[in-house]
């Protein structure tokens, strides 16, 4: 008669069971690497799990190595199985995502060092420090995952959890959804272009659902490989023929990108305030020339201009002048009524007329306000910039309704645009030289094209320093700029698309798919909780 410890499961024996079994037939690497996983404790497992998330950080851009992550999520989801409580499951699940984050963002320093005589104390903590604070959303849904019962449910319940604790990313504490494992799918060009194409019925957050689904392939058997194969197949073959279908044309608007090229060091310098202002001008006048007197729209990169265009009427008039026949639409800072700073975008028409105004409303934590949530640490002198009222429309006379995205507002899926006053297009304007040569514009990018996907409408960025593009409803890439580059990008203002089933339901797709891929995993143990009560 055998006697089972009280720390032992039940539903963990069969499992056990088996994998005793396995280990005493020759069946090769599979079983020793599932053992050994399986084995370690402390910081063995701890290290295992760190460096399987940094592992899979490969996966995301720009490098998508998505391999990386057939390793990477087997060997977390081996690590929770082999955890002797929840508890021990969710520290697990905490290195994994330490190692994931502070491997996907590391380029976070590249801003201190800017300003290095006066946060150079931020160095060793900046990225460890945020990286520790957003692995508590992979330690949650380890955590929960632990209750399953090892295999497809396991899988199963991971995924749903990891969604629901990436929507949760999007609102806790002012959001920081930066890099969801579904953007490890915007390859660059046309497989990319394929890729994505799902988008725009599940948004980001579904393509991250199937993402870890199909990472944990590796330890479910064949049925559930095969399944998994037909569905990548059906993947790719509805982002074929979206990609393919044939798109009306624009309506004749030249859209006129101002890449500047100004060094964040030199950008505030009073000294060269004048010079850069001057800069953008001749930028703004040779891209006029371009257009060859079509009807045009001049985009100035997020706040390009130091003068202060609500009150500095000689400013204003002189980009009219530049941009002759032709819209402006320039970002710069504004001060509001109470003198707070708002990170602004002006559509400017003749003799620089102010049309309308549109101010960022989702702000960067510690780097554009000081939050309330945190208090003691207070980096942003006054409390920095006041936010707007949330994504609008602005209907400017001689252009198509547009919505605006000010840098870190493109990476909040379906939080965008207005849904009630849907626009034509948006303008993304952003100020990227913060980050430098490094991973971090490229994924900001990547970003911005996934959300042209979810709201089927054109997308065009102006970036300070790179990488300025344009994306049509598709997320089809019509041409960029690259980094550290000086110029000017002309493009044609593409067509928008019908409403996309995402921009239609939003998060409700991809919540209402967590949450029954999750009963499904749990169902057992659910069912044992009610039969106990």
């Amino acid at each position: 008669m055998s006697v089972t410890r009280v720390r032992d499961r039940p539903d963990r024996l069969p499992m056990r069971r088996t994998l005793t079994k396995a280990l005493t037939a020759p069946k090769g690497w599979r079983i020793d690497l599932a053992a050994a996983l399986m084995g370690p404790k402390g910081w063995r497992a701890d290290l295992a799990a760190v460096l399987a998330g940094a592992l899979s950080a490969l996966a995301l851009p720009p490098l998508h190595a998505v391999p990386a992550l057939l390793i990477g999520i087997p060997v977390l989801l081996r690590l929770i199985q082999g955890a002797r409580s929840y508890a021990a499951a969710a520290r697990r699940g905490w290195w994994f995502g330490f190692g994931l984050h502070v491997a996907g963002l590391y380029w976070i320093t590249e801003p201190i060092l800017i300003e290095a005589e006066r946060f150079w104390w931020l160095v060793p903590f900046a990225v460890p420090g945020l990286a520790a604070v957003l692995a508590v959303f992979v330690a949650v849904p380890a955590a929960i995952t632990w209750h399953a019962r090892p295999g497809w449910r396991a899988a199963m319940t991971l995924a749903g959890a990891w969604v629901l604790s990436d929507i949760a990313r999007q609102f806790v504490a002012s959001g920081f959804p930066w890099n969801p494992l579904g953007s490890v799918w915007e390859f660059p060009g046309r497989p990319g272009d394929i890729m994505i194409q799902v988008a725009s019925l599940a948004g980001v957050h579904g393509m991250t659902l199937a993402t870890v689904l199909l990472a944990s392939l590796p330890i479910l058997g064949w049925s559930w490989r095969a399944g998994g194969m037909a569905v990548l197949a059906a993947w790719f073959g509805f982002g074929l023929v979206r990609i393919d279908r044939p798109m009306p044309p624009g309506p004749g608007l030249t859209v006129l990108l101002i890449q500047g090229n100004v060094a964040q060091g030199q950008k505030w310098d009073r000294t060269l305030m004048i010079s850069i202002f001057r800069h953008y001008l001749d930028l703004t006048r040779q891209a006029v020339a371009m257009a060859d007197g079509h009807p045009a729209v001049v985009v100035w990169p997020e706040t390009a201009s130091a003068a202060q265009l609500q009150t500095d009427a000689p400013a204003r008039e002189a980009i009219a002048e530049a941009a002759g026949d032709a819209q402006a639409l320039i970002g710069s800072v504004r001060f509001d009524a109470a003198n707070r700073p708002r990170n602004s975008l002006f559509a400017l028409g003749a003799n620089g007329v102010i049309e309308s105004v549109y101010d960022k409303w989702h702000l960067v934590p510690f780097g554009e306000y000081q939050p309330d949530w945190l208090p003691g640490i207070q980096v942003v002198p006054g409390g920095g910039f006041a936010s707007g009222p949330g994504p609008r429309t602005l209907h400017v006379p001689g252009l198509p309704p547009f919505g605006v995205l000010i840098c870190y507002e493109a990476i909040f899926s379906h939080q965008v645009i207005d849904e009630a006053d849907r626009p034509d297009w948006m303008v993304n304007v952003t100020n990227d030289a913060w980050f430098g040569n490094s991973a971090g514009p490229r994924q900001h990018l990547a970003a911005a094209r996934l959300r042209a996907v979810e709201e089927g409408l054109p997308l065009l960025r102006a970036a300070n320093t790179g990488i300025s593009a344009g994306f049509d409803a598709k997320g089809h890439e019509l041409g960029r700029l690259g980094l550290q580059m000086t110029g000017i990008l002309q493009l044609s203002l593409p067509t928008r698309l019908e409403m996309p089933l995402y921009a239609h339901l939003g998060l409700t797709i991809p919540i209402g798919t967590a949450f029954l891929l999750l009963i499904t995993g749990l169902w057992r143990k659910l069912r044992s909780i009610r039969i106990a009560y």
